[in-house]
């Protein structure tokens, strides 16, 4: 628990000591003030007292030869003091033998002082005679303005004010940290301590004895809380494990430790929450042991109950893989595998399970195999609750196992025969490089400046034995998850530069090639080595080979994509950005980034025509690539309406149905030949 600074005791106690010292020094300063007032009455008085003692015997001398002109000198006098506001000498019933008078001094402090010390003071002494008859001849009276004594009083008192304040607080603030040092710092090391306590242990973490509190109220009550810590950590460590046993009884499987049905129901509801939240898909894998009861028959029942949990210890071997694992009873499991976004991820994890089971369990020194069924259900598509998955993947495995044994099967057959198809085209993928299934296809590039081929474009393609031409778009990306794609993309390279190398040789030295990278070659660290040797044992002139990178793929990593392709950039390589429009890519990425040439997608060519936003899009990439200094390729063109735009536009290359479709290296050199000789009187090449 974390003290709040306005509850804190300390701030509370300063807040008490400082406005108490406050208060005590204003008191005091202002008792000291009301004495300093009364001084500087007095000071007054003495100094009219001291001035008239000054000029008495000029005075009496002025006024007894009744010498005006003197008279005058002893007021002039009397002026030269700043306080005196008015003089006079003379007799009181005849007229002043000389007298002067001059303004009230304005000053600031007048407001103040005038009430506490009087606007002015007047005084007045008798001029006698010398003995013996000490004759009376007049008076000398003056007339003090208060102002300047009021100044002076007022700087004074200011002075008190403040000096008897700051007194005040610092002596309160020497009491605070008297009170801070003894009380509140052991109390906040104290709460410290506290603060750091596991409630589950609390008694692993005593309160440490404060130094020099041993004996005071603070030692005892520390030694009082130790035992009571350790008092509530014996009686909460009795009532969890009360609680935890009933718990393990409700919700768990007793002999396995693995969730049971109740607790999986639970667990499967939160996980379908949050995919309906998310849209993303979940799997839930129902495991049945084949021919268990054998097992129990053939050894013994605790014989099953050893292996049920070596098989409990498997399963929890994928737990990274998991949401959910339980023992739904008897011989039969269920894992719920959440967050996936294909089915063939769950296929993936039911035949890993499968895998898995291939290897024999030891008791009691004796072999025994396992065989298991598994049933999948998906959500949302089979079932939208708890219930309905669980249900259906049990029906699912029960079917399964009526049917055959040592397999997975998904409750849509449809969704089973596609992953069962793809798992099987996964597997003859990592063979297919050796066993000479792959053969490239190329697709002529045309540089609209003179309509002469300028390049081609290298296509992967797979005959496989059984299925036909297999689509790149699907093998493609499962070469990409098996890592088989490293190879691929080499072999890919190497019979590029092969080829360009026979082409080059056969007269068409200015022929470029294109090849695709795939993201997980574009990141491969080896990438620019490969590259570099190609271009040198075929001896390819630098810009001769273009590399194509999707968008996509440049945005997964940008900075290594970037070293990458400086890298090949150095070997002599071009660099084009493949499918530009279909990602998310930047203006500040692409000027970063050593690009040549940007590709546009077929899929906005295609409709150019009929789409106004496609339109768009094709005209704003085109000026982006004249802005940054790049060539710009149109792929997909297939009419002759859709060239005249892209053209007018100002496009530099097209490439697509309309000029060819993708041909073998034999028919492409026909192609090149056929328009190298039609070159010199057709505009366009000739279209296969």
């Amino acid at each position: 628990m974390k003290l709040e600074l306005k509850n804190s005791l300390s701030l509370k106690l300063l807040r008490v000591v400082l406005l108490s010292a406050l208060a005590v020094g204003v008191i005091l300063s202002c008792a000291q003030i009301v004495f300093d007032a009364y001084k500087t009455r007095q000071a007054v008085t003495n100094d009219a007292q001291r001035i008239l003692g000054m000029f008495r015997d000029p005075s009496t001398q002025a006024v007894y030869s009744l010498d005006r002109e003197m008279g005058m000198q002893v007021i002039e006098g009397l002026f030269q003091h700043d306080s005196v506001r008015v003089a006079a000498i003379g007799h009181p019933n005849e007229p002043m033998l000389a007298e002067k008078a001059r303004d009230l001094a304005q000053l600031p402090t007048r407001w103040l002082t005038d009430p506490i010390l009087g606007q002015e003071q007047h005084f007045t002494t008798k001029l006698m005679g010398r003995g013996p008859y000490s004759e009376y001849y007049g008076d000398l009276s003056i007339t003090l303005d208060t102002a300047l004594y009021g100044e002076s009083f007022v700087t004074s008192s200011v002075v008190i004010f403040i000096a008897g304040v700051l007194r005040a607080l610092a002596m309160g603030l020497v009491l605070y940290l008297v009170y801070h040092w003894l009380l509140t710092k052991p109390l906040s090391k104290i709460i410290e301590h506290l603060s750091q306590i596991n409630p589950d242990r609390p008694s692993a973490h005593k309160l440490p004895m404060l130094k020099g509190n041993e004996k005071n109220e603070l030692g005892l009550w520390i030694n009082t809380a130790n035992q009571l810590l350790s008092s509530i950590e014996r009686n909460t460590h009795l009532r969890r494990e009360a609680e935890s046993s009933l718990l393990r009884m409700a919700q768990y499987d007793f002999l396995t430790g693995l969730p049971n049905r109740q607790q999986l129901q639970q667990q499967l509801d939160q996980i379908l929450d949050d995919a309906g939240r998310l849209q993303r898909r979940v799997a839930v894998l129902c495991v049945g042991l084949d021919d268990f009861k054998s097992i129990n028959e053939q050894f013994s029942y605790q014989t099953g109950d050893q292996l049920l949990l070596a098989l409990s210890d498997r399963l929890r071997s994928h737990s990274g893989r998991l949401g959910a694992l339980a023992r739904l009873g008897g011989d039969q499991f269920a894992l719920v595998q959440a967050d996936i976004e294909q089915p063939y991820e769950a296929a993936e994890l039911a035949q890993s399970v499968l895998d898995s089971l291939e290897q024999p369990f030891i008791l009691d020194q004796q072999e025994v195999r396992l065989r298991a069924t598994i049933g999948i259900t998906l959500f949302p598509e089979d079932g939208d609750s708890t219930e309905k998955l669980l249900q259906k993947a049990e029906q699912t495995m029960t079917l399964a196992k009526s049917r055959s044994r040592n397999r997975y099967q998904f409750y849509i057959a449809s969704v089973d025969s596609e992953m069962r198809r793809r798992r099987e085209l996964e597997k003859d993928l990592r063979e297919a490089l050796a066993l000479n299934q792959f053969y490239l296809v190329y697709q002529p590039q045309i540089d609209y400046r003179d309509h002469h081929v300028v390049g081609v474009e290298a296509l992967l393609r797979w005959q496989h034995p059984e299925h036909g031409l297999v689509p790149p778009d699907l093998f493609i990306p499962l070469a990409e998850q098996n890592g088989t794609i490293i190879a691929i993309g080499e072999w890919i390279l190497d019979q590029a530069c092969r080829q360009l190398r026979e082409w080059h040789d056969q007269g068409f030295s200015e022929l470029r090639m294109a090849v695709n990278l795939s993201t997980v070659q574009l990141h491969h660290v080896e990438l620019p080595r490969v590259v570099n040797n190609l271009m040198q044992i075929y001896r390819l002139p630098p810009r001769s080979l273009e590399l194509e990178v999707t968008e996509t793929g440049l945005m997964e990593d940008i900075t290594t994509a970037a070293q990458h392709l400086l890298s090949l950039r150095r070997s002599g390589a071009l660099i084009a950005i493949d499918d530009f429009g279909t990602g998310y890519s930047s203006l500040s990425y692409l000027k970063s980034l050593p690009l040549d040439k940007i590709k546009i997608d077929k899929s906005f060519v295609m409709d150019l025509l009929q789409d106004d936003d496609d339109a768009t899009i094709v005209r704003a990439i085109i000026q982006l690539g004249k802005s940054l200094g790049m060539q710009v390729i149109a792929e997909g063109v297939e009419t002759a309406e859709q060239e005249a735009y892209i053209m007018a536009q100002g496009c530099n290359e097209g490439q697509g149905y309309f000029y060819s479709k993708p041909l073998p290296a034999r028919e492409l050199m026909l192609y090149l030949k056929q328009a190298r000789r039609l070159s010199a009187g057709v505009t366009n090449p000739v279209t296969l």
